[in-house]
């Protein structure tokens, strides 16, 4: 049974090979070609592609203005439109997770000793973090759960064989559900055995961390991403496919008198769909460096904020910024997409926030790699900021793994020793006092302890980015002043009436403060 949902998944694929396969029968006599796309469908997918647009705090300022100009041009030259991504999205959906309602029987392994035993955390707490998962996805509950000791996670079972019979039986005694979720980063081939054995669909971290990305995408980009980062689970699922069909004696046949087998058809359309997702998302990399670069040649500061999924990133952004379009939401990975607002800091130097995708542990590096568009903005910022949520028990291992994140992204030094590390959520621990000296604390919701925050980006961004405190003296009558407006912070104005000049204290880049000079002399 589980063969035929298999092959009927892959129905609308086969079809289109079947039929382009006749036509080309009619056309050349040949029995031996390969399947290619329309000269439609082929044109189609080389249109470009555009980031998603950033949102931006209202402001005054001339030139956070025209960046949402910029990025709104941006987003009219679109290279795939909504249906074509759509499309790609929909196509082949990994079987099981997008059924709607699931009743979840949750099964944490706890190992014992070796290279797999996690240190900086409790079996417990990591179940907890599982049932996290599960509650953040609407009709999925959470009907039982348990903890089983094993010492060889990587065996056929992961269970030794007493504790896996008492399992099956716990799981087939309990009434109504529907799946059981390993707590594993990938179970992938077991699952096909597993599910065999407890009779309800297996999954793993990986297919349900997917599955709330699934959910959770809104942008094009978004989507493209998961649909790449599921070309491994369809690739094995695929290979598992095709070992039962072979048992049954039907995965070596050939189909349509292609001159390929059923597993060779199918596996070179996963292919062609990884290629087209990748030169896809290629074309955004270099919407991005674009984007970046006219961001540099505005000289706004960049400030990344980054953190363990649902530290409270968008809530500290959106108290930062005063952004109302800002909704945060209490959920595991809310945020799928980089998104830009705009901020003013104490001496009233304009900046950038980023908010960025939250992280979590335990996830295979392709999940990562899939998103490496997004995350490649966090290398280019001036600062970073780590946001920690101080009242989860887990913070200190959820610290380590963000940090493990950033290294295997290769975040230049100088950001990874500027890095401000936030403590938020104080509000959720009485008295609360920072067991590290260099922490911030805040609450966000609350909006405490923001000001020194605003303080410490400001003199990180300054050193940062070269940013000049100077006095510059300028002629009334000429248009020094206003050009200092526009290209630089001014932060006071004293006129000297007799001499119609004015000494004018400004915030300015090193870049500006050069054509300024060449534009108007010297100080």
């Amino acid at each position: 049974m589980t063969t035929l949902r298999g092959i009927q998944s892959w129905r609308p694929f086969l079809q289109r090979h079947w039929t382009l396969s006749c036509q080309r029968a009619l056309t050349t006599w040949t029995p031996h070609h390969t399947l290619h796309h329309t000269p439609q469908v082929l044109a189609a997918h080389l249109r470009g592609f555009a980031v998603s647009a950033p949102s931006l705090s209202s402001t005054d300022d001339s030139n956070v203005g025209r960046y949402r100009n910029l990025i709104e041009e941006e987003e009219e030259d679109d290279v795939i439109d909504d249906r074509e991504a759509e499309e790609l999205f929909q196509q082949h959906v990994p079987v099981g997770t997008g059924e709607g309602h699931h009743r979840v029987f949750i099964v944490h392994p706890d190992v014992k000793w070796g290279s797999r035993k996690q240190y900086l955390t409790t079996a417990d707490l990591m179940l907890a973090e599982a049932v996290g998962l599960v509650n953040t996805l609407d009709n999925w509950r959470v009907v039982n759960k348990v903890i089983i000791s094993t010492k060889t996670p990587e065996k056929k079972r992961i269970f030794g064989k007493g504790n896996f019979q008492s399992l099956t039986e716990k799981i087939r005694n309990t009434a109504g559900i529907t799946a059981v979720f390993v707590n594993v980063e990938r179970l992938s081939p077991l699952s096909e055995e597993l599910q065999d054995a407890w009779g309800v669909k297996v999954f793993d971290r990986y297919t349900v961390v997917l599955h709330i990305f699934r959910c959770n995408a809104k942008t094009k980009e978004a989507k493209l991403q998961i649909s790449l980062a599921e070309i491994p689970l369809l690739r094995s699922r695929l290979k598992n496919e095709m070992a039962n069909l072979d048992q049954q004696g039907g995965g070596a046949r050939y189909i349509g008198g292609s001159g390929e087998t059923l597993f060779e058809v199918k596996q070179r359309l996963l292919k062609e769909r990884e290629i087209k997702i990748r030169s896809v998302l290629g074309k955004v990399q270099k919407r991005r460096n674009l984007l970046r670069s006219q961001r540099k040649h505005k000289e706004f500061p960049i400030v990344s904020v980054l953190g363990y999924t649902n530290c409270g990133k968008t809530t500290l952004i959106k108290a930062l910024t005063g952004d109302d379009g800002l909704q945060p939401r209490n959920k595991l990975f809310a945020t799928l997409d980089v998104t830009v607002h705009g901020g003013q800091l104490p001496n009233h130097m304009k900046v950038l926030y980023v908010d960025t995708i939250g992280f979590l542990s335990q996830l295979p590096h392709w999940l990562i790699d899939s998103f490496s568009a997004t995350l490649e903005d966090i290398k280019h910022s001036d600062l970073l900021v780590h946001v920690r949520d101080i009242s989860h028990p887990e913070s200190v291992n959820q610290k380590v793994n963000v940090l493990n994140v950033l290294t295997k992204l290769q975040i230049p030094d100088r950001l990874m020793s500027s890095m401000i590390e936030v403590h938020n959520k104080i509000d959720l621990i009485d008295n609360y006092q920072p067991t590290e000296p260099d922490a911030l604390s805040i609450s966000a919701l609350e909006e405490r302890g923001l000001e020194e925050l605003k303080n410490t980006v400001e003199e990180k961004v300054m050193n940062a980015t070269g940013r000049l405190c100077l006095d510059i003296k300028v002629d009334l009558s000429s248009p020094q002043l206003s050009w200092l407006y526009k290209e630089a912070t001014v932060q006071d104005v004293q006129v000297e009436a007799d001499s119609g000049s004015a000494v004018v204290e400004v915030i300015i880049s090193s870049a500006a403060y050069g054509r300024f000079k060449k534009l108007f002399g010297g100080r």
